[in-house]
């Protein structure tokens, strides 16, 4: 039996307060870490497991400044492995290649996998540091994992093609201006648009969070559906993009995250904000917001 402990998310549209720093708010944030361990027993926690820029449930939200260096800091004293996931975020997808990068730590454990291989054949991967693969290979030397077609070599050619593209082509250093571009057509299309509560993200790993009313950050009523709705209406002007709801509890909240290719031309970032500004007009007045 694995027992899990949560603590609350670095979430700074909706939990600074008014009072606040950005970094006294992170700073805040990630001494929950420390209550809790405290709270369990440091002998009885194993590692605590995070996003650098949290995907699919929140909508490309990055961690503030000085967050993980205070996470990386109650790790290191009180003996508990920091692994990130880096599934989503990680592999250039924010600028570069680890996420992790941004926030100048390195973790004990890393997971890898979707832009590892790029689309073109599931992958994944798990990193470590030095000291966990010693402690494998000195002592049992033996390390239980993996399923049928772990290791197939044709899914390693196409991660070690990509990752060659990534490292040697200078490929994720167009990532990050282009994803200021992008983050810079949003803010022009949706800046004022009354629904748009926050815009966000980190590169070419990108979220809009919608509200019923940004003044008070007021949830749209989940009835309405809107995150379902609108994956349809931007299904119908053309565009592949991930929207979700839940983004505040699992129940309440809608947000689009968008994830284009490092490839992309500015003629392509301009085609995606025209097609998701339609899409948004349309759910918007199909459900009378």
């Amino acid at each position: 039996m694995i027992d899990v402990s949560h603590i609350g998310p670095c979430y700074a549209y909706r939990g600074q307060r008014s009072d606040e720093t950005t970094f006294d708010y992170g700073q805040r944030t990630a001494n929950e870490l420390e209550t809790e361990i405290l709270r369990l027993g440091p002998d009885q926690v194993m590692a605590f497991v995070a996003e650098p820029v949290v995907g699919a449930t929140m909508a490309a939200v990055p961690a503030v400044d000085g967050y993980f260096k205070r996470i990386r800091q109650i790790c290191d004293q009180y003996g508990v492995l920091l692994i990130l996931d880096e599934v989503m975020c990680g592999m250039g997808r924010t600028g570069t290649l680890f996420a992790s990068e941004h926030d100048d730590i390195s973790p004990d454990i890393c997971t890898i996998a979707k832009g590892l291989g790029a689309g073109y054949q599931p992958i994944g991967a798990t990193l470590c540091t030095k000291e966990i693969f010693d402690a494998i290979a000195d002592g049992s030397g033996f390390f239980q994992h993996g399923h049928t077609y772990v290791g197939h070599p044709v899914a390693c050619a196409a991660a070690l093609a990509v990752v060659t593209k990534l490292t040697q082509t200078g490929l994720v250093d167009q990532v990050g201006p282009k994803g200021q571009a992008l983050t810079d057509m949003l803010h022009q299309a949706f800046g004022q648009n009354p629904i748009v509560g926050d815009i966000r993200g980190r590169g070419l790993f990108v979220g809009l969070e919608f509200v019923k009313d940004r003044e008070t950050k007021a949830v749209i009523d989940p009835a309405h559906k809107f995150h379902a709705k609108l994956k349809g209406a931007a299904f119908d002007e053309g565009l592949i993009c991930y929207p979700m709801g839940g983004t505040i509890d699992g129940k309440h909240g809608d947000h689009v995250l968008l994830a284009p290719p490092f490839i992309s031309e500015t003629r392509h970032l301009e085609e995606l904000v025209e097609k998701l500004r339609a899409a948004v007009a349309r759910v918007t007045a199909d459900v009378g917001i």
